[in-house]
């Protein structure tokens, strides 16, 4: 299935899972899907590969990957309000880029502006 347009902001409706981007991947270039299949998984892999080192991904038109660290600090246990040691970590982040953005954006069907005085929807 190739999704070319999202239609709705429900984001099981329009979510590509990978097995989608194979397929797509395999249309587009005119390949087999186990080609596509190796080539989605060889990207995948290396940028997995280069994110754990601590490496910074940036792909343009798209975003960038880097590795947000965090440092420790003391939480609160929501059930029991205990106070708890948090250790510091470090977290996968995806930095949306402009040109990315700014097509979603644009992609994207705004509501119409309700006319002053007229009440709000749902009032």
């Amino acid at each position: 299935m190739l999704i070319s347009s999202v239609k709705s902001a429900n984001y099981a409706e329009v979510a590509m899972n990978k097995s989608e981007l194979i397929e797509a991947v395999a249309a587009k270039a005119n390949v087999t899907k186990k080609r596509a299949e190796d080539v989605v998984n060889l990207i995948f892999d290396s940028m997995k590969d280069a994110i754990v080192k601590g490496d910074r991904i940036e792909i343009r038109g798209l975003g960038s990957f880097v590795v947000k660290e965090y440092g420790a600090y003391v939480g609160r246990n929501p059930r029991t309000g205990e106070s708890i040691e948090v250790k510091p970590k470090k977290l996968p982040f995806f930095k949306v880029g402009k040109e990315l953005k700014e097509r979603v954006d644009k992609s994207t069907p705004q509501a119409p502006e309700a006319p002053q005085g007229a009440p709000a929807e749902g009032v």
